[in-house]
């Protein structure tokens, strides 16, 4: 019997973790690099540690050859979303862009109902709905200004191809490999693509201040190890809408830091913002059945190798 309860936390870690992407990126875009390049870097911190937990559980990196057109896939999937995402940073606010980035909940559901015939249920419907209306509470302005189209494209893109993924994670026969081979693969895919794309744009650069190396390497182990592991196992232990609805705790975590790192006000707007995703996330955790697919899903690692 699964432990729903874990695969919970697993994806409030996941999407915890996940909003601090501005938190360490955006100093270093300050310093004059390229989103593919901070990217790169994210990547890059993360193999090694990924590779030394594989090596210390003692497992494989061997990829089936059948498996290896769902590891490209997914290595692909989740560089574009991440290129999307950290381009739009260029056109927007960090934390309007990752409020944008919600709307891959809506995806995912929509993805599993029409291509996969599952029931869209109330508890899940209505979660969605108030998440995205808490999400519009904290940070919809009331100055006036209009969001950059080409941002907004470029976090709808982010969104499509992450609700794919997670898509993907819970319906390929994937899923069977354990989360950090499987991590392992997406990030050698990933560092890969944006090795390449770094080379045609001519956009190699290095910090040139020794503490932004230290941001270089939290964008590697929080937003990139510890999310990526949490959100491939909460799916495979809860499925693929529970775990994109608890991404509402992204746009959460993004005000939190913006509070006590960067001395931002808290309105009362936020505050009920706060409480409608803080209601819809309990009314998922509290939603004992959200389809037959969650009683289909399988563990991520054998029984015998826990």
């Amino acid at each position: 019997m699964k432990n729903k309860p874990f695969g919970y936390l697993l994806g409030a870690i996941a999407a915890c973790t996940y909003g601090m992407n501005p938190l360490f990126s955006l100093p270093l875009y300050s310093d004059g690099l390229k989103p593919d390049m901070v990217l790169l870097l994210r990547y890059g911190f993360a193999l090694p540690i990924v590779a030394l937990v594989v090596r210390l559980r003692g497992r494989s990196f061997k990829v089936e050859k059948d498996q290896w057109p769902f590891v490209i896939a997914l290595g692909l999937l989740m560089a574009l979303s991440s290129k999307a995402l950290f381009h739009s940073y260029n056109y927007m606010d960090a934390g309007i862009a990752s409020t944008l980035l919600f709307v891959y909940p809506l995806m995912v559901a929509l993805i599993m109902a029409f291509f996969f015939h599952e029931k869209l249920t109330l508890p899940t419907g209505f979660s969605i709905a108030l998440a995205l209306i808490g999400i519009v509470m904290l940070y919809q302005g009331g100055n006036g200004a209009t969001l950059s189209l080409a941002g907004t494209l470029m976090v709808m893109a982010s969104s499509l191809t992450y609700a794919i993924y997670i898509v993907t994670v819970n319906r390929s026969r994937i899923r069977l490999k354990p989360t950090i081979e499987l991590t392992f693969w997406v990030l050698v895919v990933g560092a890969i693509f944006f090795a390449i794309t770094c080379g045609t744009s001519n956009s190699y650069q290095l910090p040139s201040k020794w503490y932004l190396w230290i941001n270089a390497l939290c964008l590697g182990i929080f937003p990139t190890v510890i999310s990526f592991l949490c959100t491939t196992r909460a799916i495979n232990i809860i499925g693929s809408t529970p775990t994109a609805i608890l991404g509402a705790l992204e746009p959460v975590t993004a005000l939190f830091f913006g509070y006590f790192v960067f001395g931002e006000i808290i309105t009362p707007r936020d505050s009920i913002g706060i409480v409608l995703i803080v209601i819809a996330v309990t009314l998922v955790v509290a939603s004992s059945k959200l389809g037959k697919w969650l009683s289909r899903s399988k563990k991520l690692f054998p029984h015998k190798r826990v």
